[in-house]
């Protein structure tokens, strides 16, 4: 149990039997009466927002959590199967937990999110940005840089996105795994 002053980022808790992540919290101090916590929480399971108020001094539920590094092996029907980097156990887990899932492709390392008391996943996270190659793009137009339009290119993963019309077929893009979008082109 944890006092709700106790809430930073990253804090896992559990409410109404459901498990929540703290994305953001604010200590207020109003000019008269008690001194309040507003938290935005995540819910693990399903994505959900909410933004809940607790009283200094509220008691709740942490849940424990380790964060591991996990390897992408394969796909097996609907589950992703990743290997733990450091006991080398095979571990499957449903695409719906995966954030970035997208942007995937074998070998890639995730950070796996387990709660301690079971084991059990509550969920893994691809790193904010990664490397991929473009497998189908129209041809570039060489000196076509002055304008910020862009076309769309097919990456490695199959994932459809928006690139800058300078960019070839074949070239490595560095893509923001959280909506998709290309930040810069990459030298070999």
């Amino acid at each position: 149990m944890i006092n709700s002053q106790e809430i930073k980022k990253g804090t896992c808790i559990r409410l109404d039997g459901q498990i929540y992540i703290c994305i953001d919290f604010l200590h207020v101090k109003p000019g008269k009466g008690n001194t309040i916590m507003r938290t935005t929480l995540k819910n693990v399971t399903t994505g959900r927002v909410l933004e809940r108020t607790f009283q200094v001094g509220f008691k709740l539920e942490d849940v424990r959590i380790e964060r591991r590094p996990y390897q992408f092996l394969y796909i097996d029907g609907t589950d992703y199967i990743f290997m733990n980097q450091e006991t080398y156990e095979q571990a499957p887990i449903m695409k719906e937990l995966i954030t970035g899932v997208d942007f995937m492709k074998e070998s890639d390392i995730v950070e796996v999110v387990t709660d301690t008391t079971d084991g059990s996943v509550l969920f893994a996270e691809m790193p904010v940005k990664t490397v991929l190659r473009i497998t189908h793009s129209e041809p570039g137009i060489k000196g076509d840089t002055a304008t910020n339009a862009t076309k769309p290119a097919t990456l490695e993963t199959g994932v459809e996105i928006r690139v800058p019309l300078f960019i070839n077929e074949g070239e490595l893009v560095r893509v923001d795994t959280r909506d998709g979008s290309y930040i810069e082109r990459v030298k070999e």
